[in-house]
């Protein structure tokens, strides 16, 4: 917009104090001439005016009209001058970008990358930190709630608490309109050919109290279907599955729906979008009662029944009554969970005293990922949008360099337009009026690339979040809009205060290259910008490549490429264990003879998912020798071989190893040096669970693996054979080739020997351990691409600069080439200045990366932020773009033939 002239003239608008006096000079001047014309009819000069005043009537009233009339033709010709102006300025904007489309194309692509960065960062963090849920009433004072006592001497905050729990917090605070209970599982939802696993949400009656939503069919369930000890099998459907299962018919109520074990009755289907306190829009919403009568048979202790279940375990979410203040409710939780605390105490006497565990709630806002549980994942998230930032930033000092030398070019023109009477503020406004239009063209290319690269970037930041309208929608054109307008002034800003220093006599005497050692400062300025931001990004790129490259080559113990885990899922809780044993014998020898397949095995549990701990003793490493929490595995024969876990010592699991015969076990190299240091372990008696059961002998010794983080020492295990534990897990099956790429064919093949409803799930093992190396994934992979583009734009820039340096200096260096300078000399002098460019823009990233590397530390693994190495490298990579880029005008430079440079000039 043509900002400063447009406001002067808004500003004019209605200039109430001009029009008045222009209204009062026109009556006094008709007055006069009225009383003249009476004087020089006979009348007297006192006479004459009393009959003017009469014949003009009320005088104040006409003064009023004819200023109003006259405000409003001020008013509407000056509002058709500025909106004139206004469209004389676009036109010329628009008109000029046209006649260099190569100019423009890059200006626009390099805002577009910058923009579209931005926009995608945006649109992903406002979706996991920022927005509340969809339909969330007063979301100011809900929280989610979390519960932290001392264990093992230091404080451990947990998640979720139990049903009981849940009910004793209603029951016993005083602060709150409501608290409801929340869960969301990954369940099998359907049956036969139409089962899959997606999520389903369990909830208490009081969560849609929480909600300003009305079902799009049918109704919710009531407080009457969520209660205990019995409860309701009634859903409500998501809008989604609704519609991709059922054709959005409203013949979908009352229809019954096999979710997990159970057949539930539709009730209801949820509003468009509606995905409760979570992410990602559910498949079905059933009481949480329901979950909880699943797990618990025990249907006379369901209601009070305080240990820590599985599906037991629920998140919980509150309301704050009107006027209570953060601080008030939080005392009245904490309140309220002691005293539930202390029931539990009495149910379970084994716990620790309330003194001793100093319970207490800590009420946080309800988006998981803002709560003390949100993983290194967020905090990748919140890095990268500085990192957007960084590139638009980059982007911005590219282009204001290119506007700058573009401004240059056109003193003398811009001379004569203010020879010819162009004011000095609509040539400034001009200016600014280009950066705008090339910055909403560059918003337009960014959403574009927003857009497209949109769904790489979700599936790899939050692949099971729900996108409803994509990333552009209200929210995220709103913050582009506004980073529309300050990309604009920025841009805009170099050429304008260059243009407010520029003296346009000197400009028409001297020609175009008036100006260019002033000038120059600037540009080289903005290109120190661009190489000291690009060098940060660069720096983190490497950090977290070499992160991910050494999460990459922590042995695990085992290999995870190879390897699928099966489960099956009966989806029946009457079904006899005898049969349970059968059929996983089954699966095992069917796995064993497909296509493809070189060993299977079974498992009890699955690294990085979960484990079940027990302590152990050996007497023989002296009385009362005992190491707490060991994770206990239960393997069949050919497990080790099947999982590729070395035996280091001895054997591993047989097939003489049955119920029946001596109980044997094998021990990982840790524990093993654990409780016999310097010893052999073969041989030696060990005692699980307590000191005073029989031994178990140790056969085998098998080498260390990682089942819990990647970040701790090996897991100490023992290893029990299944058949004498009468255990049943899941099968594993070592594959030829890729695991993941057989997961399809295993499936279809296991599927047929599963009874009913029953389904079989098969994943690879990479899945279990992805989790652990997926941030450091995400961050390498956003990083480089980010440090990528940066490094692209500065190298452009720097090539700009430089070619532009080179032109303006033909005259000069032609007069050198004539002095006798080689063109050896002409390549130095021009790569020389391009190279001390770069190596202060070099020194500055590399400080600001040293500075700041005290809080990127924590989100590496097994790599110092401040790696030399990577500095260096970050540094080299720098100096070669720098060579590269004055390299080519340099030699351009060299091959000018002094003589026409010199005519030219």
């Amino acid at each position: 917009m043509t900002l400063i002239p447009g406001i002067h003239r808004l500003l004019r608008l209605g200039g109430v104090r001009d029009i008045e006096s222009a209204v009062d000079d026109e009556l006094r001047f008709h007055m006069e001439m009225t009383i003249r014309e009476l004087v020089a009819g006979g009348m007297r000069e006192d006479e004459a005016r009393r009959e003017a005043e009469r014949r003009f009537g009320d005088v104040e009233a006409a003064r009023e009209r004819m200023a109003a009339l006259d405000r409003e033709r001020v008013n509407s010709e000056r509002l058709a001058e500025w909106w004139s102006a206004l469209g004389q300025d676009l036109r010329y904007a628009v008109r000029g970008l046209r006649l260099k489309p190569g100019f423009t194309l890059g200006v626009v692509l390099t805002l577009g990358l910058g923009i579209g960065a931005n926009a995608t960062m945006f649109g992903i963090v406002d979706r996991l930190l920022l927005r509340p849920p969809a339909y969330l009433r007063h979301s100011g004072r809900v929280s989610r709630l979390y519960f932290a006592r001392v264990v093992d001497g230091s404080e451990r905050v947990f998640t979720y608490a139990n049903f009981a729990r849940l009910r004793d917090m209603q029951r016993l605070t005083r602060e709150f309109d409501v608290i409801a209970g929340a869960r969301e599982f990954t369940l099998a939802v359907g049956a036969g050919e139409f089962v899959a696993e997606v999520r389903v949400q369990g909830v208490s009656a009081e969560f849609w109290s929480l909600f300003d939503a009305r079902p799009a069919l049918g109704r919710f369930f009531g407080a009457d279907e969520d209660s205990m000890p019995e409860t309701a099998h009634v859903a409500v459907l998501g809008y989604g599955y609704w519609r991709s299962h059922f054709g959005g018919s409203p013949g979908a109520l009352g229809q019954q729906l096999r979710i997990g074990r159970n057949d539930y009755t539709i009730v209801g289907v949820a509003p468009h979008g509606f995905q409760g306190a979570e992410l990602s829009e559910p498949a079905a919403i059933i009481p949480v009662t329901a979950l909880v009568a699943d797990e618990m048979l025990d249907v006379a202790r369901r209601a009070t029944y305080r240990t820590s279940y599985w599906y037991n375990m629920i998140g919980l979410l509150s309301r704050r009554r009107v006027g209570a203040t953060e601080e008030r409710a939080e005392a009245d939780l904490t309140s309220a969970f002691r005293r539930s605390y202390e029931y539990q105490v009495e149910e379970q006497p084994g716990m620790a005293p309330r003194a001793l565990a100093r319970p207490r709630v800590v009420a946080a806002p309800v988006q998981f990922a803002r709560g003390p549980h949100h993983g290194n994942e967020v905090n990748v998230t919140v890095w990268l949008v500085g990192v957007a930032a960084i590139v638009l930033a980059i982007a911005c000092a590219n282009v204001a360099n290119l506007l700058l030398v573009r401004a240059l070019a056109r003193r003398r023109e811009v001379a004569v337009r203010v020879a010819l009477g162009v004011s000095r503020w609509r040539l400034l406004t001009q200016v600014l009026f280009d950066g705008l239009v090339l910055a909403v063209l560059g918003v337009v290319i960014g959403l574009a690339l927003s857009r497209v690269g949109g769904g790489v970037l979700r599936a790899t930041l939050l692949p099971g979040v729900s996108w409803e309208g994509g990333l552009a929608d209200a929210r995220t054109l709103a913050v582009c809009t506004l980073v529309a307008l300050g990309v604009g002034v920025v841009i805009g800003t170099a050429p304008i205060l260059d243009a407010l220093r520029l003296d346009f006599g000197t400009s028409l005497r001297a020609g175009v290259r008036e100006g260019t050692c002033r000038s120059s400062l600037s540009r080289i300025a903005m290109l120190v910008v661009q190489g000291a931001l690009s060098a940060v990004l660069l720096v983190g790129a490497g950090l977290f490549v070499a992160s991910l490259r050494r999460a990459q080559a922590v042995p695990l113990g085992y290999d995870p490429n190879r390897v699928l885990y099966v489960e099956t899922e009966l989806r029946d809780a009457s079904v006899p264990d005898a049969e349970r044993d059968a059929l996983q014998g089954r699966l095992l020898e069917r796995a064993r003879s497909l296509p493809g397949v070189e060993r299977a095995a079974q498992m009890l549990t699955v690294p990085f998912q979960g484990n079940w701990v027990q302590d152990v003793f050996a007497d023989e490493a002296g009385p009362g020798a005992r190491v707490a929490a060991v994770e206990r595995q239960e393997v069949s024969p050919e497990y080790f071989g099947t999982v590729g876990t070395r035996l280091l010592r001895g054997r591993g699991i047989e097939d003489q190893d049955r119920s029946g015969g001596p109980p044997v076990v094998v021990v990982s190299q840790s524990l093993a040096r654990r409780l016999w240091p310097g010893r052999e372990a073969l041989g030696r008696c060990l005692r699980i669970g307590a000191d005073t059961v029989p031994c178990t002998t140790v056969v085998g010794v098998a080498e260390d693996t990682k089942t819990r983080s990647l970040r701790a020492d090996p897991a100490l295990v023992f290893y029990l054979s299944i058949a004498q534990s009468e255990g049943s897990g899941g099968v594993v099956v070592r594959t030829e080739g890729p695991a993941a790429a057989a997961a399809g064919s295993v499936q279809r093949a296991l599927q047929p020997l599963l009874p009913g409803s029953a389904y079989v799930r098969v994943a690879p093992l990479t899945d279990f351990v992805a989790g652990e190396r997926s941030s450091l994934a995400l961050g390498a992979t956003m990083f480089t691409v980010f440090g990528a583009l940066a490094l692209l734009v500065a190298s452009v820039g720097l090539y700009s600069v430089m070619s532009y340096g080179v032109a303006q200096r033909s005259q000069e260096l032609a007069v050198r080439t004539a002095l006798g300078a080689r063109p050896r000399d002409v390549v130095r002098m021009v790569v020389g200045e391009g190279l001390r460019t770069v190596l202060v823009a070099t020194g500055l990233g590399l400080a600001a990366a040293w500075l700041a590397a005290r809080w990127v530390g924590p989100l590496l693994f097994q790599t110092s932020p401040r790696d030399p190495v990577i500095y260096g490298g970050v540094a080299v990579v720098l100096v070669v773009v720098a060579l590269v880029a004055s390299a080519i005008p340099a030699v351009r430079a060299s091959r000018v033939d002094p003589m026409a440079a010199l005519r030219a000039e």
